[in-house]
């Protein structure tokens, strides 16, 4: 109960600051590509954690490392900050426990993606409001698809008797999305383009779990048919991946390139 309160209580002071914050000059570098790149890499770092997202951009931001656009600027709060650090420090290791992680993954579908959306909001303050709807959707939705791949492979990592594949995974994805986070800042389009990749990533690893999990399934009676196994083929583009859910999200997005 705590833990929501207080998420609620971080995106609440989000909301309110990026409500306040008018739309003066936009951030150093965070126009037309710089913006994009921007808005989706820290939609996927807040898919995989939003409090180490939220907490990287407030400290870069607080310290002059970076200057965000303006309806980011709620971030640089310390009241922000401090509520991020204490969440991270709390999801680093629920996030580690084997089963428990599920469900706190599942619990946080409430809170990374409308989190990802509000910086979107607040990223393209500056902008008409039509194309700040648009980014603010696209943020979702590319946090949507983080955020589900990474429930996914924690589906398919759980069932490990030991809990070593469980805190690796987790380490990784809070390595990254610092990284990528902190690569926003001073290099916005290589961390769009590295995190389009590794979204792509994820979810070919993610359906090759998944078709390896229905295949051992047909070795039990009563599930599936022989005939499923041609499922199994490569599909038309010889990558193993026919669709994407984030790449919606991600078309409308060029619309800001010459923004």
């Amino acid at each position: 109960m705590a833990k929501g309160a207080g998420a609620g209580m971080l995106a609440g002071m989000m909301l309110a600051g990026m409500t306040l914050g008018g739309a003066g000059l936009v951030g150093r570098g965070f126009v037309g590509p710089g913006l994009v790149g921007l808005i989706v890499a820290i939609s996927f770092s807040a898919g995989l954690n939003v409090y180490a997202t939220t907490a990287t951009l407030g400290l870069l931001a607080h310290t002059r490392w970076v200057e965000l656009p303006p309806g980011l600027l709620v971030l640089t709060s310390w009241w922000v900050i401090g509520a991020s650090l204490l969440l991270f420090g709390i999801e680093f290791f629920a996030d580690k426990i084997p089963a428990f992680d599920l469900f706190w993954n599942a619990l946080h579908t409430f809170v990374r993606i409308p989190v990802a959306a509000l910086m979107a909001y607040g990223a393209t303050s500056q902008l008409s409001p039509q194309m700040q709807l648009v980014a603010t959707l696209a943020g979702g939705a590319i946090a949507l698809a983080a955020h589900g791949g990474k429930t996914a492979a924690r589906v398919a990592v759980t069932p490990s008797p030991e809990p070593i594949s469980n805190i690796a995974l987790s380490s990784s994805e809070d390595a990254v999305a610092v990284f990528v986070t902190g690569l926003a800042t001073q290099h916005p389009i290589a961390a769009g383009v590295i995190a389009l990749a590794l979204l792509i990533g994820i979810f070919a690893a993610v359906r090759w779990i998944w078709r390896r999990l229905k295949h051992a399934l047909r070795t039990f009676p009563g599930f599936g048919s022989p005939g499923d196994d041609e499922d199994l083929g490569a599909d038309e583009t010889g990558c193993g991946v026919k669709t994407i859910p984030a790449a919606e999200g991600v078309v409308i997005l060029v619309r800001l390139w010459h923004g």
